[in-house]
């Protein structure tokens, strides 16, 4: 099954640009993201559209953060990028005649509301500024490990 990658997509683009502290180009995301710099634009485009993001052009320019990383959840990415369908479950038949399928789709709908608004309570809570965190304190690990390593070597 393809899963709709766009938020994680977003998240790892703008953490990037969270550390680099200065515009990025299409063609820098892209090499960060693993996808062509037409991609990075059309999905920059829409966090424009949100207010999240500003480009820059000339030299120099490219892709900034416009919105303040404590604020920006990833609900508000999420609604960004047009709200995609969280679930790829759905009903075999949308209008149903039979009785019984009309029940399964009422208890399907009925989880799926559930387990959809549980999703987005959680992206409500979640700020850029969080992960930009959780970055930071895995990459310091990381670097501290490294040195130990190249220490006993």
């Amino acid at each position: 099954m393809k899963r709709d990658s766009r938020l994680s997509a977003v998240l790892h683009a703008l953490l990037h640009m969270a550390e680099h502290r200065g515009p990025m180009t299409s063609d820098a995301l892209g090499r960060c993201l693993g996808t062509n710099p037409v991609v990075v634009r059309r999905t920059m485009g829409l966090l424009r559209e949100a207010g999240l993001v500003g480009a820059d052009r000339g030299h120099a320019g490219g892709w900034t953060i416009q919105a303040d990383l404590s604020t920006v959840t990833l609900r508000d990415l999420h609604e960004a990028l047009g709200e995609p369908a969280l679930f790829a479950i759905g009903h075999r038949s949308e209008h149903p005649a039979c009785l019984v399928e009309q029940v399964v789709n009422a208890a399907l709908d009925d989880a799926f509301d559930e387990a959809e608004a549980l999703l987005m309570k959680r992206f409500a809570s979640v700020s850029l500024a969080q992960l930009a965190d959780a970055f930071a304190q895995r990459h310091k690990a990381h670097k501290a490990k490294a040195r130990k390593r190249s220490a006993a070597a």
